[in-house]
């Protein structure tokens, strides 16, 4: 069974599949206050076609044949035969709803959305199909002759050299679309039907703000870097680094990193800031409010945090700083010498400098991870503590950077499943899956002096050979725990404590909390593909 990292993360969508009847809906009886509802949906192939899943995990959809045809099917559904399904071209919409892709019919290519047949085309770019974030509207591009065309919601748009097939993209609210195409050796942009300036290249990426109301995107123009922003160039640099988005949660603000010769700088509203030997990769943050920002930088062969402009105290090592979600505070695993430590900022400005007090000493934090609870008042992450693994949640703070009493440190183990801790949406409660002896176990509530065992309301005692991808989750109420884990090379999901059916596999993303409580995932058992909901039991 193909696995990476320690945590066992399962890759593969399916293990040991066989072909079987459908039956009908039966509920199983739980031990646990749900009632588990298993809805066979029909047979599903094991030999490794290509497959998508939905991000709650509710829906698959795969490529399979059917004599010399393809088809695809979708929650085991078969769809109409083509020729060939375009390589790469099978996605879902943001909210799980809707299909698509990219078929051949005879020398003709076209895209099917939902089972519908668009028009005909002599190409399509397979990976351009792209859902507007509503699921409503679907674009991709498609050839005419020598031309190429992007389509939207089924109306071609005018002819082009090329078409940048990475940079379709809808604004959040679905309303606004963008691409960038080629013509006479120039690249542009066109947001809703209108041209912006002329360059070199187009970046991969087109960002729309939060709002839809503005863009944003990198280019190239005489061999120089830079970003336009609303249609206007900014300032151009040696090189440009983009990787999350350039605006602000608001989208009054921008930032982004910019190399300058050898030297690196953030540009935040268009405005250079200082120039350093580096800034870290994930570039400056805003807080999500909007109002402050933060980056990594590096100054000879030390390392800093600058907030909001200011910058810190010099390390031998750190992380990219994080924000609260209220951006009241912010957070970053920096070290100095050969110890680690978080280092939280919980009154900025006051002592004039972005750094704050210093947690306790680690020999290692995983500072990639680290997070703030949704009130912002709690902060967790993973550390190494000699040669075993723990977590720590609520750390104490003192100048010294020593441990206090009633720091919260889990149990020791081998290792914390992808180094994720995860907050309750009331923030009350912890949960994460930590290895030891080579089982997994699910830890909730964490407590100081915790005797190792899985501790707090759920998984108490239980291990398991694996714990899926993602896991464990919170319900929306905060009251429950959920994961899947393998034991013996059979699947289960344990809600609270108590252990579902048995299955041969858990489909990725899954399982995954409905708003109302209800736990819904698909899995697969004797090579039939099953719906199995967990619907809370009224007392």
């Amino acid at each position: 069974m193909p696995r990476v990292t320690v945590s066992r993360v399962l890759m593969v969508l399916f293990v040991g599949m066989v072909f079987a009847a459908a039956g009908q809906s039966q509920t199983a009886p739980s031990p646990s206050a749900y009632k588990i509802e298993q809805e066979p949906l029909g047979p599903i192939p094991d030999w490794p076609l290509p497959r998508v899943v939905s991000k709650d995990g509710w829906h698959v959809a795969y490529v399979t044949r059917k004599g010399d045809k393809h088809l695809v099917a979708v929650d085991a559904k078969a769809r109409l035969a083509y020729d060939l399904i375009g390589e790469g071209s099978l996605i879902f919409s943001p909210d799980g709803k809707h299909v698509a892709y990219a078929a051949k019919k005879g020398n003709q290519w076209l895209v099917v959305t939902d089972g519908k047949p668009g028009d005909e085309y002599d190409d399509i770019a397979r990976k351009s199909l792209t859902f507007s974030p509503d699921g409503k509207r679907v674009a991709y591009a498609g050839k005419w002759g020598v031309k190429w065309v992007v389509v939207v919601d089924g109306q071609a748009g005018p002819g082009h050299d090329d078409i940048g097939v990475d940079a379709l993209a809808f604004s959040p609210d679905g309303k606004r679309f963008a691409y960038a195409a080629k013509k006479a050796q120039k690249w542009f942009v066109l947001v809703d039907g209108q041209p912006g300036p002329e360059c070199q290249r187009i970046g991969q990426r087109l960002c729309f703000s939060p709002d839809g109301k503005r863009l944003a995107y990198g280019a190239v123009r005489s061999d120089m870097y830079l970003v336009v922003v609303d249609g206007k160039p900014g300032p151009q640099y040696d090189g440009i680094m983009v990787r999350g988005s350039i605006f602000s949660p608001d989208g009054k603000r921008t930032a982004y990193a910019a190399r300058k010769g050898i030297k690196f700088l953030a540009v935040i509203d268009g405005k250079p800031g200082p120039q350093y030997d580096g800034i870290g990769k994930g570039g400056p943050i805003f807080s999500p409010d909007g109002k402050r920002v933060a980056y990594a930088a590096k100054k000879g062969t030390k390392h800093l945090a600058v907030v909001d402009g200011i910058p810190g105290p010099q390390y031998d090592g750190m992380y990219n700083p994080v924000f609260s979600p209220d951006g009241k505070r912010v957070a970053y695993a920096a070290k100095k010498g050969k110890s680690w430590f978080l280092v939280v900022d919980p009154s900025p400005g006051r002592s004039g400098e972005a750094g704050g007090k210093p947690g306790p000493q680690y020999n290692a934090i995983e500072g990639w991870n680290l997070v703030f609870s949704p009130d912002g008042k709690r902060v967790a992450y993973a550390a190494k503590k000699g040669n075993a693994w723990v977590a720590i949640v609520d750390p104490p703070f003192s100048p010294a950077g020593s441990p206090k009493a009633g720091s919260r440190e889990g149990p020791e183990c081998n290792a914390i499943h992808e180094w994720i801790l995860r907050f309750s949406a009331d923030s009350k409660r912890v949960a994460y899956a930590a290895s030891r002896d080579d089982q997994w176990i699910v830890i909730v509530d964490p407590s100081p002096g915790d005797a190792g065992e899985a501790g707090g309301r759920a998984g108490q005692g239980a291990q398991y050979d694996a714990i899926k991808k993602g896991n464990p989750i919170f319900s929306p109420d905060s009251k429950r725990v959920a994961y899947a884990a393998e034991k013996g090379k059979k699947w289960v999901v344990v809600v609270d404590g108590q252990a579902g059916p048995e299955y041969d596999a858990i489909v990725k993303n899954g399982p995954t909390f409905h708003a109302n409580g209800v736990l819904e995932y698909l899995a697969v058992k004797k090579g039939i593909l099953h719906r199995v909901k967990h619907v809370p039991v009224a007392k």
